[in-house]
Order: C-alpha cells, then sequence, then structure tokens
C-alpha cells in the first residue's frame, strides 16, 4: 500500500525514550500536535549488524534533522525493554548508547502491518509462530500528518541518511516557493517552475 499524499496512520505503539521510560507515541499526532516533520525509519531487529549503523547515523545526523524542524523516530518489532538494553550497551559491543532520539516498539504489528512492510519469511520460526520482522522503510511525514516519501529496502540494503535531509530540503522549497525540484536538487540551487503549457523552466533561487 502506498501512503505518499496521505495521512500517516493515527495509531498510537510503546515506545523507549532516550531517558529509559517506556511511553505511548502516536507518529501522526508528533507530526500534527507540535508542527513538526517527522522522519521515520523501520529496522529489522535490535542486536543485529547494518541496524546499528543506521541508528548511530541517524544520531550523528540529529542536529541537522532539527534545524529543519524534524523529529528524528525509529523502530521496529522490538520491545521496549530489548530497545533499553540496547541503548545501554556500549557502540564498541554492537550497542547504540548515546542514541536520544524515541524507538517505537511495535510488538503488536499492528502499526507495521497496517503499512505492509513485514517481511513474514525473515528470522521466521515455525516452533513459534514467527518472529517477524520489518524491511527498512522510510516515512517522510509533514506537519499536517501527510507522507510526502517512503522507500523500503531489502534487509542487507543500509539507508543514506543525507538522502533524507535532501528530500526535507527539496519538500519544504516546494512549501515555501511553490517550485517543482529537479533531478539531484540541493538546497541553493536553481528550481523550476512549471507554466501552463505544462513545460517548466529553471528559476535562481540564490
Amino acid at each position: 500500500m502506498a501512503f505518499v499524499g496521505k495521512k500517516f496512520p493515527a495509531i498510537t505503539v510503546n515506545a523507549m525514550d532516550s531517558m529509559g521510560d517506556t511511553i505511548k507515541l502516536n507518529v501522526f499526532e508528533e507530526a500534527t500536535k507540535n508542527n513538526k516533520k517527522v522522519c521515520l525509519f523501520w529496522y529489522p531487529k535490535d542486536f543485529t549488524f547494518v541496524c546499528p549503523t543506521e541508528l548511530h547515523a541517524f544520531q550523528a545526523a540529529l542536529g541537522e534533522f532539527e534545524k529543519r524542524n524534524t523529529m528524528v523516530i525509529g523502530a521496529s518489532c522490538d520491545s521496549a525493554q530489548v530497545h533499553f538494553a540496547w541503548l545501554t550497551t556500549a557502540k564498541d559491543q554492537g550497542g547504540i548508547e548515546g542514541v536520544t532520539y524515541p524507538l517505537l516498539a511495535d510488538t503488536t504489528r499492528a502499526l507495521s502491518m497496517e503499512l505492509d512492510i513485514l517481511d513474514y519469511d525473515m528470522f521466521s520460526d515455525e516452533d513459534n509462530g514467527g518472529d517477524n520482522v520489518t524491511y527498512r522503510a522510510t516515512y517522510l511525514i509533514d506537519e499536517t500528518g501527510t507522507v510526502f516519501h517512503e522507500s523500503i529496502n531489502h534487509m542487507p540494503l543500509g539507508r543514506n541518511v543525507n538522502e533524507y535531509l535532501r528530500l526535507i530540503d527539496a519538500f519544504s522549497h516546494v512549501q515555501n516557493h511553490g517550485e517543482v525540484c529537479p533531478a539531484n536538487w540541493e538546497e541553493g540551487k536553481d528550481a523550476m517552475k512549471a507554466t501552463p503549457s505544462g513545460t517548466a523552466e529553471y528559476l535562481a533561487t540564490h
């Protein structure tokens, strides 16, 4: 199911915050009530290999997201307790100590099923009915709770965090100027204005 141009599901999920407390978090409400954009990224499982590199990469870029009035939220189907154990494990031991943004704990799979991002074969266990995990799915959500970008990576493929910053810059430019952003556009480069004829012309924006 594609969510671009649609409201993000208003489903409340358990989460672990940076203080080690289990909280209730609704991504749609975080965007709309706080008038912020949200970058929500799903990863398959705590205490794995590629996943901690991504969580540390998002943490390293957290200041850049905050400059763009954007919240970062991580998510997996692990429990809040497992998140806490991972958060208190040192980086050189495979942990994510130092990560300060919240982590959703979608243990019921209610939100990940609604988003249709579960891999029902990965980590399956016939004895206990399976331990289904998510693909590396990413959602960029605007201040009205509407999704303006979504992407899904297969398990072995880590994300480029800078691309999400670029997409946020581009969407903010569209919001602020009503122009469109061509391929490889970055902040400070020329944008384009759609014309009534259906063509587009470049406009200097700096």
